[in-house]
């Protein structure tokens, strides 16, 4: 067997658990239940809540439980991110101090494209006629003039008036002093019946512009994520199910009047779990880390896992939103097993960004969609088979397929539906790994270092193509590969942060001032969480060389040491950019978190019955046409190795094991592929 990252054995759970991932195409649903899991997988409705109850029912059926006997429900959603893709979130205001009205358009000054003159920067999520400016003046070092309330109360009818749905406040430095903010808060918290996001409690963090757009995008959101969560809270306890947990973009559950508090930290929800759920189902201490890959109906994730944690960042940017709040690092690209493939004007083959999304999806679902799409290009392929049933159920429609891929050579000038086929592959493929690079080569790692963790119901089809253009010789395929996002939901910890901005030079910052500003935040991280007392308190600090604009974020110890400061910043600094200076070092930002562990449900995977299905013509670039045999891979026992050409089927996706490569099945049902070099 191959000396390769395997499945983790931290202490299990015996709880009846589920937890559904909502995906541009398809509703993931994971249940553990009586030391097993069982999944399934829906189409995604547009009312997502719709989608999420039927998939909870199908579930519990599986398991021949009733959703009553469910002890904890835990959920990730694309409702956020989606009103930020495609604009339609509330009607927002922004009220900000007086001569600072247009911050949020300003913004920087780099471009989106430094050699496009044409380049038009995203329109802002509130525009000119619904920013708002208030008599008030905060200064880093305090209160220099105090807002009137009556001013307030005034601004609070004009708005009532415009029919505003929600309201974003940010003034000038308050994240230094927040009184003048907190003064208009409240007030039209008083006088409004709609959400008022307030910058101090979103990001309490210097950077005027990036604060702004944090709490303009919270605002934004936040009625939608309001009445998604109160619907699904309550069409829950009518079914008997327990509350959701929400998975937040850090990579963190938490309780849904905290996340209906937070909308903005509910951002790339269902991308975190998928990431959380690979570092809990993957040990990569003989790796120098993982490259997560996950491709789904509508676009692909691509993330690290270094030390068995997920790479977290504060500096995001969506749609065009730059977005502050911690989060899992995820690189998103437009190419998922829903992506449309078109020729441009210039003849060339293009995939994505358009989906076909799950209505009417693909065309080989049946469902009215004529559109070639990588699902069509791999059912001609031969890597998904014309018995295949997605998700358990959904049969293909392969002529249809055919045809589609058809009209797609006739206008590319290709010869014939395999052909396109083959070009539709390496494009969506030549679009994947230079997403992957961006991640490895471009941060200065190494790749060829890296297992990579294919997952989502397209990812292990490619992954082995995609492994071999970076020259990785493992790829890791989880066992609820297909639903791995849905599984990361059962295996997440309840976490919560909070940030404050300080702006001292560490060599003569006070220590009792630091120390003051720490037991603040601790004091509202743990406030949100749901039982203290189990609650890990972590502390770290943003810091960075005197005259540098980035910073590095290091942990702190339980007494805060400038030394140890000092030392971890210098390591973290040559980490990540190969080299430490001689310079004074500022301490910018300090952070806390506190976490309640999660418990990992378990994965029993024994395999039964005779797993070879049969084989089919299945095309392989470089290879030509191989015969190849096809497995039920739920029925492979553990110690089994299964040498290329190979497809693997299960219910939620599809593993191809391409001529050259090999597989070993775990103990717990992992996959481990390795490349042999050479002709099969």
């Amino acid at each position: 067997m191959a000396d390769s990252p395997t499945h983790r054995t931290d202490e299990q759970s015996t709880e009846t658990r589920i937890g559904v991932d909502v995906g541009g195409t398809f509703t993931d649903v994971v249940l553990s239940v009586d030391d097993a899991l069982v999944t399934a997988k829906v189409p995604t409705t547009d009312n997502q809540s719709v989608g999420v109850l039927d998939g909870i029912e199908k579930a519990c059926e599986r398991a021949g439980i009733d959703p009553s006997e469910l002890d904890a429900f835990a959920h990730a959603m694309t409702v956020s991110v989606n009103a930020l893709l495609e604009r339609d979130g509330a009607e927002t205001a922004l009220v900000t101090t007086a001569g600072f009205r247009d911050v949020l358009e300003i913004g920087r000054q780099d471009r989106p494209d430094l050699y496009d003159l044409d380049a038009e920067k995203p329109a802002p999520l509130v525009p000119r006629r619904r920013r708002f400016e208030v008599d008030e003046r905060t200064t880093p070092d305090g209160i220099e003039r105090t807002v009137d309330p009556d001013d307030v109360r005034d601004l609070a009818a004009t708005l009532r008036d415009r029919d505003v749905e929600s309201v974003a406040v940010c003034l000038l430095h308050a994240y230094a002093d927040p009184t003048n903010e907190q003064v208009v808060a409240e007030t039209l918290r008083d006088e409004l019946d709609v959400p008022v996001s307030a910058s101090h409690e979103v990001l309490a963090e210097f950077r005027e512009f990036e604060r702004t757009s944090t709490t303009a995008a919270d605002a934004y959101v936040r009625p939608a994520i309001e009445g998604y969560i109160g619907r699904l809270v309550d069409e829950a306890a009518d079914a008997g199910v327990p509350a959701p947990r929400i998975m937040q973009a850090n990579g963190g559950i938490a309780d849904p009047e905290t996340v209906q508090e937070h909308a903005v930290t509910t951002t790339m929800s269902g991308p975190a779990a998928g990431v959380v759920g690979a570092a809990a189902t993957v040990d990569d201490s003989d790796v120098t880390g993982l490259v997560t890959f996950d491709m789904g109906g509508t676009s692909s994730d691509v993330s690290l896992v270094r030390d068995g944690e997920a790479e977290r960042t504060t500096d995001s940017e969506i749609a065009g939103v730059p977005i502050r709040t911690p989060m899992v690092d995820v690189n998103t690209v437009g190419a998922g097993g829903g992506s449309v493939a078109w020729v441009d004007a210039g003849g060339a083959l293009r995939v994505g960004p358009q989906s076909s999304g799950a209505q009417p999806g693909p065309a080989c679902y049946g469902r009215g969609g004529t559109k070639p799409t990588v699902t069509d290009a791999n059912v001609v392929l031969g890597y998904i088979g014309p018995e295949t049933e997605l998700g358990g159920e959904m049969t293909l429609d392969v002529a249809a397929a055919h045809d589609a891929l058809e009209r797609l050579a006739d206008e590319a000038g290709l010869d014939g539906a395999l052909e396109a086929a083959q070009g539709v592959y390496r494009v969506a493929n030549a679009t994947m790994t230079r997403t992957i690079r961006s991640v490895t080569v471009e941060r200065g790692h190494d790749p060829r270092s890296f297992a990579l963790v294919a997952f989502g119901g397209a990812g292990p089809m490619h992954a082995a193509s995609l492994a071999e253009s970076l020259d990785i010789d493992r790829v890791v395929v989880p066992r609820p590969g297909g639903v791995l996002s849905a599984y990361g939901l059962l295996a997440a910890d309840e976490s919560y942060d909070a940030v404050r901005t300080v702006g001292v030079d560490l060599a003569t910052a006070d220590p009792s001032r630091i120390e003051t500003v720490y037991d603040g935040l601790i004091e509202d991280v743990l406030a949100d969480a749901s039982d203290p007392d189990e609650a890990v308190v972590e502390r770290a600090a943003d810091c960075r060389y005197n005259g540098q604009s980035f910073e590095l974020t290091v942990p702190v110890d339980e007494t805060f040491d400038a030394t140890a400061v000092e030392e971890r910043f210098h390591d973290a600094h040559e980490r990540a950019y190969g080299y430490a200076m001689d310079e004074e070092i500022s301490v910018v930002n300090l952070r806390a978190t506190a976490t309640r562990p999660g418990t990992e449900p378990t994965v029993r995977h024994e395999g039964a019955g005779d797993p070879l299905v049969g084989s089919r013509q299945a095309h392989f670039p470089g290879f030509g046409t191989r015969e190849t045999t096809i497995y039920d891979r739920d029925r492979l026992e553990p110690g089994t190795t299964i040498s290329g050409p190979a497809v693997l089927e299960q219910a939620e996706s599809t593993t191809v094991v391409p001529p050259t490569w090999a597989g070993d099945v775990l103990e717990d049902g992992t996959l481990v592929m390795t490349h042999e070099g050479g002709e099969n």
